[in-house]
């Protein structure tokens, strides 16, 4: 299928100068073959003509004179042919040059007057014959048809010759207006290439909306395309505040409980059911925030996000390192500077945050984050060299509510997090063995 509106347009104007020349070549042979037939009857016409003028009638008989005004009839090799019959189709004279020529052509003397008409002999050959019949000659009665010949291989040359003319000449021309109609199209596609442009820009953050220097006939879609812009624009703000008055609105309860809990593990008989208290909030909490996340951390519809890999690493191992700085946990950044990732910076925060806490916390010393770029995309890579994961639980560690570690707390969403915000980028992850001897997680984004 051929995705390209210019190259549709050209191939569709190409298939349509090519129909038209091929229509309009028989026509032009056609004129120009009438009009070669209508001059070659005026000359045999003339030459006729001069056979007459030269003609006597001398004792009731027709007298020819030895040498004619037009040379061409004295020739012997001449093509033109020159007879002369009489009322009964007897031959009564002929030129020197049809003494090589056997023709069998007969006149019909029918008082039609003149006729011009082709004719083939048996062995091939044809003619332009000019046929005038004469009823009075010299002021005498005397009926005689006096005819001229002439071969056509002459003219079949010349329209031979004229038709591969045409052809290269058609051929030129289609060649010149095909790159005329291939820089019209380029000229006039220009806005529809300035129009993509300006989305690109959009979908990269430097434009908010679509300019209104465009043609008439796009204006009604740029128009369309800004309400929609500002429709989504709005709506992600309305759905953010929303989130921001839920997770206000929930964090005083939580509140209120994380303090009534502390105040009954003060009571030894109610420290049990103070445990199991703070467990479901801390349960809450974690799962409001998943929620929260999975919610807010999408791809913006329209606009597409490129975040600059390295500072955000920077950051998140600053803070894991103060976390984590009775572990010494060493981690080793291959990521080349100005490196950047098709991704909204929260979600790029929540996603490697949740790696990182992960290899942070399940590492024996040592962190590696990585980044390589081809041709089908942009892969990151989070390893460690902690434990690992088995090949037959890689599948369910990625599953909300699954973990691997029962030594530390948490409700085992971390990863789960962190696999919605990767689909709905269009990216994948997979699980894998690291170099270093822990869990490698790899990170593909398709190519923008």
């Amino acid at each position: 299928m051929i995705r390209s509106l210019r190259v549709r347009l050209m191939l569709a104007a190409t298939i349509l100068a090519i129909l038209f020349m091929l229509a309009l070549l028989p026509a032009m042979q056609g004129a120009f073959s009438l009009a070669l037939q209508d001059s070659i009857e005026q000359r045999l016409a003339s030459d006729v003509t001069t056979l007459i003028s030269a003609a006597r009638i001398e004792k009731q008989k027709l007298q020819m004179p030895e040498l004619l005004p037009d040379e061409r009839f004295n020739l012997p090799d001449s093509r033109l042919l020159g007879y002369i019959f009489d009322r009964e189709g007897r031959l009564v004279w002929r030129s020197r040059a049809t003494q090589e020529e056997h023709i069998n052509y007969r006149p019909r003397y029918d008082g039609r007057g003149n006729e011009f008409a082709k004719i083939r002999e048996d062995n091939g050959n044809e003619f332009f014959v000019y046929d005038v019949e004469v009823k009075l000659l010299g002021g005498k009665s005397a009926a005689y048809s006096f005819v001229a010949l002439q071969p056509m291989r002459e003219y079949n040359m010349t329209l031979a010759g004229l038709r591969e003319k045409l052809y290269l000449g058609f051929g030129a021309a289609l060649s010149v207006l095909l790159a005329l109609l291939w820089l019209g199209l380029t000229w006039g596609l220009r806005a529809l290439r300035r129009l993509s442009q300006e989305l690109d820009q959009i979908e990269n953050g430097e434009l908010e909306s679509l300019s209104e220097e465009h043609p008439r006939e796009l204006l009604r879609l740029t128009g369309s395309l800004n309400r929609l812009l500002r429709s989504e624009r709005e709506q992600r703000s309305r759905y953010r505040d929303s989130l921001d008055d839920l997770a206000h609105s929930l964090k005083t309860p939580l509140a209120v409980l994380q303090g009534v809990s502390e105040g009954m593990a003060q009571r030894p008989q109610d420290r049990d059911q103070a445990r199991v208290l703070q467990s479901q909030i801390e349960r809450m909490n974690q799962q409001i925030s998943y929620q929260l996340q999975r919610a807010s951390l999408r791809k913006s519809g329209l606009v597409r996000h490129q975040v600059e890999l390295r500072p955000v690493l920077d950051s998140l191992c600053s803070t894991l390192d103060k976390v984590y700085r009775d572990k010494q946990v060493v981690v080793e950044i291959d990521v080349p500077q100005f490196s950047h990732v098709p991704i909204e910076q929260g979600a790029l925060l929540e996603l490697l945050g949740n790696l990182l806490e992960n290899a942070y916390r399940l590492c024996l010393g040592q962190v590696r984050v990585s980044l390589r770029r081809g041709l089908q995309g942009i892969e990151v890579y989070v390893e460690d060299d902690g434990p690992g994961v088995p090949p037959d639980q890689r599948a369910r560690v990625l599953q909300r509510g699954e973990r691997l570690d029962r030594q530390h707390p948490g409700q085992g969403i971390g990863l789960a997090v962190v696999q919605d915000i990767i689909q709905s980028y269009d990216a994948e992850m997979t699980l894998g063995d690291s170099t270093l001897g822990g869990a490698s997680f790899r990170i593909h984004f398709p190519p923008q």
